[in-house]
């Protein structure tokens, strides 16, 4: 009478699935009728009235333990012999989003080579959702969190479909050698499930750095020797290399080797440890000045090394020793330097100032001869009258006759002057009847030419 074929998993108990009418013709006992159901522990069946019996949820359902159920019910009369039948019911059970996300781990480690690819793949995180479809869609998060005050965003990333997590930058095991970080994978359903795992990621090392040498020093203005007594027994501890590798593991082992040696058989460097002996007993014949070239290798694959010169001096005092080393390569080469810009800033000076000083010789050249051109030149000299100098109708200002005298230096080279002397050596003189032209009588001779010469100017 009722049939539902789909139910929800998060059905209540004692929820309705079916309504069976049963109709037997018999009457009295052989009429009556009883229902059961096969071994279904999640399901009842029940009379509500005469021939009506109902099915229902007796547990909780859950679509991942069993997401279909074939429910059989058998029906039997109580007449004798036992008259039954039976049917069967297929019950579908829809699924609820009442599971998150599972990672296959409770924790990952993951390790990745310094020095790598930004972009590269490092590892793959999975989860699996038991719900159905939608409801077990998983999208994989990185979580919101800081390595050393960084966003961890800046390190790495996560693939939201696939669960790969990539490399953002290169990293470098001398300044991080691990870290942490948290994934959320996610499902599709409403409202969506959760879960986090947390991530390690461990940076290997690679051997990208020499060894650094700590002592001896080496400096660039002066010298530092190890001083050696001559009186030195075989074994004596000259100094000790010290160096260092930043890289980790065997990466990180140093070896000593002596290179290049004054004597070589007068010193040795110890291996492991860096000490410099001497081999031999020292002798008056050895040389004061002994230079020694250590070379410091790691164990990395390629082997990355270092070098570092020890100067020894072979001597009983330090005045000895002083003397022998004032005057070093380094030195020498600083000088030689300091000479050079010397010379040079001497000679760009040197050049100014001669240059500078041919100019103005020149210029004073260039004065000096217009000077001595506009003397000797023979152009005429057209005096200037001002307005209403000479009336010719006596109606003027000036009186008729004045005589004018025009001094002018016999020398443009010196101060003194000569005054003209009465005469008429020259005489300008104004005719009634021009029309303001002025006529000039004088000699041939220029003014020009005779510098001695004095001037007089008559005016009429």
């Amino acid at each position: 009478m009722s049939k539902t074929s789909v139910v929800k998993e998060d059905t209540q108990p004692g929820t309705v699935v079916t309504i069976i009418n049963i109709q037997d013709p018999d009457s009295g006992e052989n009429g009556k009728v009883q229902c059961e159901l096969n071994k279904i522990n999640e399901f009842s069946i029940s009379s509500t009235s005469n021939n009506f019996f109902s099915i229902i949820t007796d547990d909780e359902l859950d679509r991942e333990t069993a997401s279909e159920y074939n429910i059989t019910v058998t029906c039997s009369d109580e007449g004798v012999p036992s008259l039954s039948s039976s049917v069967t019911l297929t019950l579908q059970i829809s699924d609820v989003n009442d599971n998150a996300p599972v990672f296959e781990r409770s924790s990952y480690e993951a390790y990745i080579v310094e020095n790598n690819t930004p972009g590269v793949s490092i590892f793959t995180v999975k989860a699996t959702d038991a719900d159905w479809k939608q409801n077990a869609r998983v999208s994989y998060i990185l979580e919101d969190s800081s390595v050393n005050g960084v966003p961890v965003s800046s390190y790495v990333s996560v693939s939201a479909d696939s669960g790969v997590i990539h490399a953002v930058r290169s990293f470098d095991y001398e300044q991080i050698k691990d870290f942490r970080f948290c994934v959320k994978a996610q499902d599709g359903g409403s409202p969506p499930l959760s879960s986090n795992v947390t991530v390690k990621i461990q940076i290997q090392d690679q051997n990208d750095n020499p060894p650094q040498v700590l002592y001896p020093v080496q400096t660039a203005g002066s010298v530092v020797a190890e001083m050696v007594p001559r009186s030195a027994d075989v074994g004596y501890l000259v100094t000790k290399v010290v160096a260092v590798d930043v890289d980790s593991g065997q990466n990180a082992w140093l070896s000593y080797k002596l290179q290049k040696a004054t004597d070589r058989v007068l010193f040795e460097v110890g291996s492991q440890n860096g000490e410099i002996r001497t081999v031999r007993q020292v002798t008056e014949k050895d040389l004061l000045k002994q230079r020694l070239t250590v070379i410091v290798e790691d164990n990395g694959q390629p082997s990355r090394s270092a070098t570092v010169i020890v100067n020894v001096a072979v001597a009983d005092s330090f005045p000895e020793v002083l003397s022998e080393f004032t005057d070093f390569p380094h030195d020498k080469e600083y000088n030689d330097n300091l000479t050079f810009y010397l010379v040079l800033a001497l000679a760009v000076v040197s050049f100014l100032f001669i240059t500078c000083l041919v100019v103005i010789i020149s210029v004073k050249i260039y004065r000096w001869r217009q000077s001595r051109i506009l003397y000797h030149s023979s152009l005429p000299v057209i005096p200037y009258y001002p307005p209403r100098y000479s009336d010719t109708l006596g109606t003027g200002t000036l009186p008729h006759t004045y005589n004018y005298e025009v001094c002018r230096t016999t020398d443009s080279r010196k101060s003194d002057c000569k005054f003209g002397r009465a005469g008429s050596q020259n005489v300008l003189i104004m005719d009634p009847s021009s029309t303001g032209t002025m006529q000039r009588l004088q000699s041939e001779k220029s003014i020009l030419d005779e510098p001695d010469s004095p001037l007089e100017v008559c005016c009429f």
